[in-house]
């Protein structure tokens, strides 16, 4: 198998895998547990269960340097806290107002928003690719939040807040951990900032007062929310990236909002209707051609 196929199948069963997260995370909540007490969860499950462990296997020098050093550690916590903690916890509460499929398009407004940012940074004026990238994506949001009439929302205020908050957040935790990253590695910043992230949140998210099922059900979807979706689909997508790229694997992981649709509709029975499959193809759209732009000054720098 080439290499272009193998990082292909490892970035499109992440996508999937994330998908299936979110429907995850949407059956939980409709029986019970809390967005807190779940965001706390996968944070320490996920950070100081395996992925901390992992990185201390592969690199324990690196790892107790990392801990050591307390100028990354201040970045590290606000990363943590701002980018990680609020993320993951605005984007169950988007799952829990609305629904995993609706959830995860909203939160892929991100990549836009760190285009603005970009533009306003860098003192640049969007492209027209990005301009048309931009509308698409408002465009795409504005359909699935009112279905195209202008005097209701077919998503409840808090859905459509959450939704975006979570977009907001995420590109928050894609642009703050940028320089701990180049220096770290992904899976030591990641894994460590859901650690304290969790660690901090532990005695405001009632996890430590919640009775947590055990049942069969229960058992598979934190298994879905935690190790599939989080661990598995992070290391599952870290190699796909090694293999293919960055530019190329984001692109490719884009089938999350597809697979969080399905899952969605085959789990939780959700109903969709034509125009919020219009909705999400706009923003889905919008994002491609962020990505093919990246993909192309990529070319063009080899």
């Amino acid at each position: 198998m080439s290499k272009t196929v193998k990082g292909t199948l490892y970035t499109v069963v992440a996508g999937i895998a994330w998908g299936l997260s979110g429907t995850s995370g949407q059956y939980l909540m409709a029986h019970g547990i809390s967005a807190l007490v779940l965001t706390d969860l996968r944070l320490l499950i996920a950070g100081g269960g395996v992925l901390m462990v992992l990185a201390y296997s592969t690199g324990k020098d690196k790892t107790l340097a990392f801990l050591k050093d307390r100028k990354s550690l201040l970045s590290l916590l606000i990363f943590a806290l701002i980018g990680l903690f609020l993320n993951q916890f605005a984007y169950l509460s988007a799952i829990q107002e609305t629904n995993a499929g609706t959830a995860t398009v909203l939160q892929y407004v991100c990549p836009v928003g760190v285009l603005i940012y970009s533009c306003i940074k860098d003192k640049v004026a969007p492209t027209l690719a990005e301009i048309i990238s931009i509308g698409l994506a408002i465009g795409g949001t504005f359909l699935i939040a009112t279905h195209g009439e202008l005097d209701q929302l077919s998503v409840t205020p808090a859905g459509l807040f959450w939704g975006l908050f979570s977009a907001l957040t995420y590109a928050l935790y894609i642009i703050l951990p940028i320089a701990l990253i180049k220096k770290w590695g992904s899976m030591l910043v990641i894994g460590a900032g859901m650690v304290i992230a969790g660690l901090v949140a532990l005695p405001f998210t009632g996890v430590l007062q919640t009775a947590i099922p055990t049942s069969l059900d229960f058992l598979l979807a934190f298994a879905g929310i935690i190790l599939i979706g989080t661990v598995f689909s992070y290391t599952a997508f870290l190699k796909g990236a090694s293999l293919l790229g960055p530019v190329k694997s984001s692109l490719l992981a884009s089938i999350e909002p597809i697979s969080a649709v399905f899952f969605a509709f085959l789990i939780m029975k959700e109903q969709f209707y034509a125009i919020d499959f219009v909705g999400m193809a706009m923003i889905l759209l919008a994002v491609t051609i962020i990505s093919l732009k990246d993909l192309l000054l990529e070319s063009k720098h080899k």
